[in-house]
């Protein structure tokens, strides 16, 4: 938003608004003029569409409550997985001899006591997480996950961790906040998934809790496709590499954002999607790994997706909101 340096109409009321009296406001590709009086409009969704699209079809969704923001070195501490059909699964994990921080408590509401007291094995845990995800992914069946680059890469990294098997495919996901970031790009406030279910009309009961995570990331990717006709009518595999170049581009404008600050160095932003590689490039290649579309078999396979190195140091696109 800036203040006009010529004479337009307003956009809402159509009176002339003289150079400097009024508002210029970026509309995608263009830019309106509002006077003073009506200002500049609250944003709206579009309306929800009858078309068909992958967003009527089977969906599931994934989220993560964890110890931290780096999903590398923090774990897991609840999970969850819904579906469209209905179904709902979360995981309460022991943490063992870690300790759950003050900070990660006071958002999700879990406490190393409690964790301890009610949580299951770990291993266990996410040995059931991993085998759900893959039956859905072998199956073709989108998983939607809010910032997925940061949930995917700390279950990746607690498999590993915990000597299980690795996902060998991560693939079709749908990741709602890079999806809103790209066909919106010029909304102001936050794009936390609360923010943005808001936006777009999702109700988000139970927020910061995995449970309730999971479902309003469900429903928002439904009311995305709803939404965005020429987004519905992609394939999933066609979507999935849509993603993959639209948060490469979102990277890259938030490393210029951070060089810009800091032209000396500081914060890098890994521009890889929806999997962060480790820091070492091997992106635990070496674990055994979880059966991909090719088969949907129980026995371990090789991975299925080429792995790509990054930088070393993590940032989400979203310039650390956007899984608040």
């Amino acid at each position: 938003m800036a203040t006009n340096k010529f004479g337009a109409t307003c956009a809402t009321c159509t009176t002339y608004v003289k150079a400097g009296d009024g508002l210029l406001v970026r509309d995608g590709n263009k830019w309106v003029t509002y006077c003073a009086n009506c200002g500049e409009p609250r944003p709206v969704a579009p309306p929800r569409g009858d078309h068909d699209g992958w967003h009527r079809g089977p969906m599931a969704a994934f989220d993560v409550e964890t110890s931290g923001v780096d999903p590398h070195t923090d774990f897991v501490v609840t999970a969850a997985l819904v579906d469209s059909a209905g179904t709902r699964r979360s995981w309460l994990l022991h943490p063992g001899d870690r300790e759950i921080p003050a900070g990660a408590t006071a958002i999700h509401g879990i406490d190393t006591a409690r964790a301890r007291a009610e949580g299951r094995q770990p291993a266990v845990c996410l040995a059931e997480i991993g085998a759900a995800m893959a039956e859905y992914l072998a199956a073709g069946t989108p998983i939607a996950i809010y910032n997925a680059p940061f949930d995917l890469t700390i279950l990746q990294t607690e498999l590993r961790r915990h000597g299980l098997p690795q996902l060998s495919y991560t693939a079709p996901i749908i990741d709602p906040l890079v999806i809103d970031k790209q066909l919106d790009r010029y909304r102001k406030g936050k794009r936390t998934l609360a923010a943005t279910s808001a936006f777009y009309e999702v109700v988000l009961t139970d927020a910061h809790t995995a449970d309730g995570d999971a479902l309003a990331c469900l429903l928002l990717a439904q009311e995305l496709g709803a939404r965005f006709p020429e987004l519905a009518a992609d394939s999933l595999r066609t979507l999935h590499g849509k993603q993959a170049g639209w948060y490469a581009e979102q990277a890259a404008s938030l490393q210029a954002y951070f060089t810009r600050r800091n032209p000396d160095g500081g914060e890098v932003v890994d521009a890889n999607w929806p999997v962060i590689p480790d820091g070492d490039g091997s992106g635990g290649a070496a674990a055994p790994s979880l059966p991909g579309p090719a088969t949907g078999s129980s026995a371990w396979q090789p991975a299925a997706e080429p792995v790509r190195t990054g930088s070393t140091a993590w940032r989400p696109a979203g310039a650390g909101e956007a899984g608040e």
